[in-house]
């Protein structure tokens, strides 16, 4: 099939690339020049493993291809996906001003029938904003569908081409009948393509980072009280996750969940809930715990260094939101930051991704290292933010010689809190003894 996917973010590119290859023809569309010659020649603008190589390889074979003339990719397209960004309004309402400039394209340039597929995440309803934007200026047949993405930054590439499932918001046969023709290489194991309603589809993406972003925020409150009252949330962890109707997954504690879609799509629903007077209390909830969270090993530096860290240094491993991303959209090392600052603090950081982000994002109030050990050099304690896979198991004695104290705290629960305290550390973790 010939597709056609508006915007080059994590899901456009992903989209497009895994796509193209399992046979399609797709053409990717960004009005940002710079990145479109830059993908052209292979550069991708993300950190995304896997991505680059099913990338090169597709436009090589002419599968992929990149442009910023949209008008140019509409008429051979039977498909176009929009993928563009719809973040938080001031009051963390979505903001659809980018899809509806997308739908209105599109409208202006529709030559014959085709499928416009929401990809982006979107309010219940946007489906039928799109399909009245482009029905006021053509008077071609088309559809509109909506269909979600569920592709965790750092594992995209599998996600999309191993999905567990695959959500089609579609209003009539035809439609239904090209989107399972698109999906038909992912049937081949199994039958994972859900079809419902476009309404529904679009609840579906946001009930389910609400759902997971309840998990993770109920489990910080249990580590939160398992610290008073003496219980360990490792123990306490194992023993939940067993319990098959609750599962392992989003079951460990930390300092809060941060990125470009929990923190956004569950204020993006509290106000859909909000204005239909149907107020999701629970997701309030979730939302003022995960604040508390952001800032759970400040608190723990406070009380062991007390209120004023005037002359002191702490160094930072890990900055983005997660590993295997450079994506530091909310992500807590930047809240962590700042209020160390706030308290007279100097911090240094460094992260095995996410480097060229953080002097983005973070500019000059931190001292960016490239070097995992150096920057601990004469600081007063690590924080650890960010659970990297080299961070787990790191020489111990080398992180002793280098920082002024043996000072520890682990905001992702990576070490033994014995055998941290057997090697001389003063160790400070989420919600164990």
């Amino acid at each position: 099939m010939k597709l056609v996917v508006i915007g080059t973010g994590y899901v456009g590119l992903v989209t497009g690339a895994c796509l193209a290859e399992t046979g399609h023809h797709v053409v990717c569309v960004d009005i940002d020049r710079e990145k479109i010659e830059a993908l052209k020649k292979g550069v991708i603008p993300i950190y995304e493993p896997g991505l680059e190589e099913i990338l090169v390889r597709n436009v090589a074979k002419q599968r992929l291809q990149f442009t910023t003339d949209l008008a140019s990719a509409i008429p051979a397209a039977e498909i176009l996906m929009i993928a563009v960004g719809t973040p938080p309004n001031e009051d963390g309402s979505a903001d659809l001003s980018h899809v509806l400039g997308v739908a209105e394209s599109i409208g202006k340039q529709l030559n014959g029938y085709k499928i416009i597929v929401n990809k982006s995440t979107v309010p219940i309803g946007t489906g039928d904003l799109v399909y009245e934007k482009i029905k006021s200026l053509t008077t071609h047949d088309f559809d509109v569908v909506s269909n979600p993405e569920f592709l965790k930054e750092g594992d995209a590439v599998n996600d999309f081409m191993k999905p567990d499932r695959i959500v089609v918001g579609a209003s009539n046969d035809r439609a239904e009948a090209m989107m399972r023709h698109l999906y038909a290489p992912f049937q081949r194991t199994g039958h994972r393509l859900i079809v419902m309603d476009v309404r529904s589809a679009e609840m579906t993406k946001y009930a389910a980072n609400a759902m997971l972003a309840t998990k993770i925020s109920f489990m910080n409150e249990l580590a939160n009280l398992c610290e008073t009252v003496g219980a360990d949330i490792t123990s306490v962890r194992y023993g939940i996750g067993s319990d098959t109707r609750i599962g392992q997954q989003f079951l460990f504690p930390g300092v809060g969940y941060g990125g470009s879609c929990f923190p956004k799509d569950v204020s993006a629903l509290n106000r859909i809930a909000t204005a239909a007077k149907k107020p999701l209390r629970i997701l309030n909830a979730v939302e003022e715990a995960n604040s508390r969270q952001r800032l759970r090993l400040v608190e723990k530096v406070v009380e062991h260094f007390g209120e004023d860290l005037t002359g002191r240094t702490f160094a930072l491993w890990g900055l983005a939101f997660k590993p295997r991303t450079d994506d530091m959209r909310e992500a807590p090392s930047i809240y962590t930051t700042n209020e160390l600052i706030k308290r007279g603090a100097k911090v240094r950081g460094y992260d095995p991704a996410a480097m060229k982000e953080a002097k983005r994002v973070l500019g000059e109030k931190v001292a960016l290292f490239d070097d995992s050990y150096g920057l601990l050099d004469g600081a007063d304690a690590l924080l650890i933010m960010t659970e990297w896979q080299e961070f787990r198991d790191p020489d111990f004695e080398r992180v002793k010689q280098h920082l002024k104290t043996p000072v520890i705290f682990d905001g992702r629960n990576l070490f033994e809190p014995a055998e941290m305290k057997a090697m001389g550390f003063e160790y400070f973790c989420i919600g164990r003894k």
